[in-house]
């Protein structure tokens, strides 16, 4: 299994491997991009997978396509010293040339074809051009492509002329802290989490919003990305980088979860928010809707005086604000990391039933 150390992929990645491990299955996990750190490191471990630092670059952080298809050859050799049975990759860009022995599993978390398509007008730069070009060629290349939603699902098949969109396996999380455990009264702040530099995430227009409040608005995460976009922000409380236990510390305090994203293909970190019980705020994407239709208050991301309006009055109404938050719990239950395992496991065994493959996920590795 592939996966990189920079967003909710390595959630992801983490939680699944903990799962198949449960199931039997062994994980190679192998890191693209910059290395986990020494906490990352623990997870893996504690997950019970094999931790590989392949040193190889991400496919949208790469320079040139040759070190996105050196990325994938090396991923190829790798599950052939370790006897894979199956490669499940968190971009299908990575299975572009091929050279897979085994079945390919490509997730399409993301990528930048669609999040062109969601902030931008025209066609692609040369420089995303020949990204989704080996993401396109990978989609081609796998025997099974998944994504976490259904919206996203048709967003993929769009940007690449698929046949047919991919299956939708959606995302799960194990919650981070028992949201029972407190009984304190939601505190009086709006929170965020994620890659605060990703303008698909639009902090700049929470920002805006946030100009126009007495509550305080607190964003977690990094403003400078590794491939060296960078946001300003001024009028957001910046906590930095959290980690899972700082994350569950401000989440227990029952904060309005907002996001104003404006590319979103699902969002772990409102998950998160939704399974410690906080009353969520969203951006009218197609995937929120999906995801969250009567658990969620919608907003249009632009309309920063009338967001500012409703923020306030949410803070200020404590029954609404709990119901809110009860609701998105009670929906939050339908995206468990077990729902997620079970979701892979078909695919898995649907690929290894076939003549060509072995008949038995049991005792297999990815």
């Amino acid at each position: 299994m592939s996966a990189d150390a920079v967003g909710g992929v390595w959630s992801y990645a983490i939680d699944l491997a903990a799962g198949l491990a449960e199931a039997g299955v062994g994980v190679t996990l192998a890191v693209l991009g910059p290395d986990p750190s020494e906490m990352q490191a623990a997870q893996a471990e504690a997950a019970g997978c094999r931790l590989v630092r392949t040193g190889h670059a991400l496919d949208w952080t790469a320079t040139e396509p040759g070190a996105v298809t050196a990325a994938g050859a090396a991923l190829a050799r790798l599950a052939r010293a370790v006897g894979a049975d199956i490669v499940h990759l968190h971009s299908p860009a990575f299975a572009a040339d091929g050279g897979f022995d085994v079945p390919v599993v490509g997730v399409c978390h993301s990528c930048v074809a669609t999040w062109w398509a969601a902030l931008e007008t025209g066609p692609l730069p040369p420089d995303l051009a020949w990204r989704a070009d080996l993401v396109g060629r990978g989609c081609r290349a796998t025997a099974a492509l998944l994504a976490p939603s259904a919206a996203f699902a048709a967003a993929t098949a769009r940007a690449y002329g698929l046949p047919r969109p991919p299956s939708v396996v959606r995302n799960g999380r194990r919650p981070l802290a028992d949201a029972d455990a407190t009984e304190a009264e939601a505190a009086g702040f709006v929170f965020t989490a994620g890659r605060l530099w990703d303008r698909g995430k639009n902090l700049a227009g929470l920002d805006r919003v946030a100009a126009r409040i007495t509550l305080p608005v607190s964003a977690a995460g990094p403003i400078a990305g590794p491939n060296g976009a960078r946001i300003a922000l001024t009028h957001l409380d910046l906590p930095g980088q959290l980690d899972e236990a700082g994350i569950a510390a401000e989440l227990a305090r029952r904060p309005i979860f907002v996001s104003l994203a404006r590319y979103e293909p699902f969002g772990l970190a409102i998950l998160e928010a939704a399974q410690a019980g906080c009353a969520l705020v969203l951006s009218d994407l197609p995937t929120f809707r999906e995801l969250w239709e009567g658990a969620a208050l919608f907003v249009d991301a632009d309309d920063a005086d009338t967001i500012a309006r409703i923020l306030e009055s949410l803070a200020a109404d404590t029954r609404r604000r709990a119901a809110l938050g009860e609701a998105a719990r009670e929906r939050a239950g339908r995206y468990t990391a077990a729902a997620t395992t079970a979701g892979v496991l078909r695919i898995f065994e649907a690929l290894l039933a076939q003549p060509v493959a072995r008949a038995s996920l049991k005792g297999a590795a990815a």
